[in-house]
C-alpha cells in the first residue's frame, strides 16, 4: 500500500496502478489508497470505476476514508448521480455522521448546484467544522441564495478563511446587497483588518458594479500585498478606468510590492480598453525581461484583443503566427474570434472558430463553431456593412493560410503603426 501511495504522491498514477495490480490480497486500506490517489490526481472517472469494483468485492467493506475519497472524485467530475448513489451507501453503512464524509457530501452537492441537498447534509451532521460551513456558505453565495448564506454565517463563528471563500464566489453581477451584508458581518466579527478579507471585499464590490466601495476598502487596507493591488488594478480595468489602473501599478511599485503574472494580465486588459497598445507591449517586455515571468496563454489573448481593438489586424495575424503551438491555445483563438466580430472579418473568423472548436465547422469540444461563425457573419452583413465585409475577407484570406502552425522562434512583438 505504501508503494501505491508513494507513486500517487509523486504524480505517477500509471506506476501506482501497476503497483496496485501486483498486490495479491487487497485490504480496504489498499483500495482506499488507490481510490484516493486517483481522485487527488484528477483521474476522477477511474477513481469511481475502481470504487465500484471494490464495492463488488464481498470480502471488503468501505470505510469513511474510502467514501470520502470516492465523493471527492464525484466533486471533481461533477458527477451528481454517482454522488447520490454513494450517499445512499454511506447512510446504509452508518458512516453518515463522519465529519469527513459529511464535508465531502456537502462539497459535491455544492459543486453540482444542489443547494438544498448541501444544506440538508450540513444541518444533519452531528458535528460541524469550519470547512463544512465554508463550503455551504460558498454554495449559497454561488447559487444566488445570498440571504440564506448571511443568516447562516451570522449564527456561527466565522473566521477570515470562511469569509474569503464566500467572497471568492462573487461573480460579475452578484448581489450588491449581499456584499454590503457580508461587509457588515466582517466589521461585526472584527475581521475588517484582515488583508485577505479586504482583498475579497475589493473584488466582490467591483463585480457587483460598485467601484467606489472597492476603492474605499482598498484605501483602508492597512498592509496591502500583491493580491490587494492586483484586485484593485483588475477592478479599475473592469470598470473602464484603464488609466487609473496603470497609475495603481506605479503606486504598487512605489510601495515596494512586487507584481505577479496576474498583475500584468490586468494591466494588459486595461491597455486594451484604453487603446494603449505600445504601453501594453512594454508591460509584456517588463514581465519577461525584468521579472523573468513566462507569459501564459491568457496574456497572449490580451495582446490579440489589444491589437484588434486598435485595428491593427495585420499585426494580430503576425503575432498569432509567431506563437509556439503550446502558446497558441484556445484562449488566443477565442480572443481572435472577438476581434473578428468587432471588425467583421469573416475569413479570419471562420479560421478562429474552427480552432476554438478543435478544427472544422460543427460542434467540437463543446463549442459550436458554426454558431460562433454566424456571430461573425452577423457583424459582416448587418446594417449595410456587406461591402466592407467582403473587402475584409479579401484583405486577409491569403495571409492566413499558414496561421496556427506555431512557427517557433518568431515571437517578435509587433512594432507601432
Amino acid at each position: 500500500m505504501s508503494l501505491v501511495t508513494a507513486y500517487f504522491n509523486c504524480g505517477c498514477p500509471a506506476s501506482a496502478a501497476r503497483a496496485f495490480d501486483e498486490v495479491p490480497a487487497r485490504t480496504v486500506v489498499t483500495w482506499t489508497a488507490a481510490v484516493s490517489g486517483l481522485a487527488l490526481n484528477a483521474r476522477y472517472e477511474e477513481a469511481l470505476a475502481l470504487f465500484s469494483e471494490m464495492c463488488a468485492c464481498a470480502s471488503v467493506s468501505a470505510n469513511s476514508s474510502t467514501y470520502s475519497s470516492a465523493i471527492l472524485a464525484c466533486s471533481g467530475a461533477r458527477a451528481l448521480r454517482d454522488g447520490r448513489r454513494i450517499h445512499e451507501l454511506v447512510l446504509k453503512s452508518g458512516h453518515g455522521g463522519d465529519l469527513r464524509v459529511a464535508s465531502a457530501l456537502t462539497d459535491v452537492y455544492s459543486k453540482c448546484g444542489e443547494t438544498d441537498d448541501a444544506i440538508g447534509v450540513f444541518e444533519s451532521s452531528e458535528e460541524l467544522d469550519e470547512v463544512a460551513l465554508t463550503v455551504v456558505l460558498a454554495c449559497l453565495a454561488q447559487n444566488g441564495s445570498e440571504g440564506s448564506a448571511f443568516e447562516l454565517g451570522a449564527g456561527f463563528y466565522v473566521d477570515p478563511n470562511m469569509v474569503s471563500a464566500v467572497l471568492g464566489e462573487f461573480g460579475v453581477g452578484s448581489s450588491y446587497a449581499f456584499a454590503k451584508q457580508t461587509h457588515a458581518l466582517v466589521v461585526k466579527k472584527g475581521l475588517d483588518s484582515n488583508v485577505f478579507v479586504c482583498n475579497g471585499l475589493v473584488n466582490a464590490y467591483s463585480k457587483c458594479g460598485d467601484i467606489a466601495d472597492s476603492v474605499n476598502v482598498f484605501i483602508r487596507t492597512a498592509r496591502k500585498n500583491s493580491v490587494s493591488y492586483n484586485s484593485m488594478i483588475a477592478a479599475l480595468a473592469r470598470h473602464g478606468r484603464g488609466h487609473d489602473a496603470l497609475r495603481m501599478y506605479v503606486d504598487m511599485r512605489a510601495h515596494g510590492v512586487a507584481p505577479t503574472d496576474v498583475t500584468f494580465l490586468s494591466l494588459l486588459h486595461a491597455c486594451s480598453h484604453i487603446g494603449c497598445a505600445e504601453t501594453g507591449f512594454e508591460y509584456l517586455r517588463t514581465m519577461s525581461e525584468v521579472y523573468g515571468m513566462t507569459p501564459r496563454a491568457e496574456h497572449y489573448a490580451c495582446v490579440v484583443d489589444m491589437l484588434g481593438r486598435a485595428g491593427r489586424l495585420r499585426e494580430v495575424k503576425r503575432f498569432v503566427e509567431g506563437l509556439a503551438m503550446t502558446e497558441n491555445s484556445v484562449e488566443v483563438w477565442q480572443a481572435l474570434l472577438g476581434v473578428c466580430r468587432i471588425h467583421g472579418d469573416a475569413e479570419m473568423g471562420r479560421r478562429a472558430a474552427e480552432k476554438v472548436g478543435g478544427g472544422g465547422p460543427g460542434v467540437r469540444g463543446g463549442v459550436c463553431c458554426d454558431g460562433e461563425f454566424m456571430l461573425c457573419r452577423e457583424g459582416l452583413e448587418g446594417e449595410g456593412e456587406g461591402d466592407e465585409a467582403d473587402e475584409g475577407e479579401r484583405g486577409t484570406e491569403g495571409d492566413w493560410d499558414e496561421l496556427g502552425r506555431g512557427r517557433e522562434g518568431d515571437t517578435s512583438i509587433p512594432s507601432g503603426g
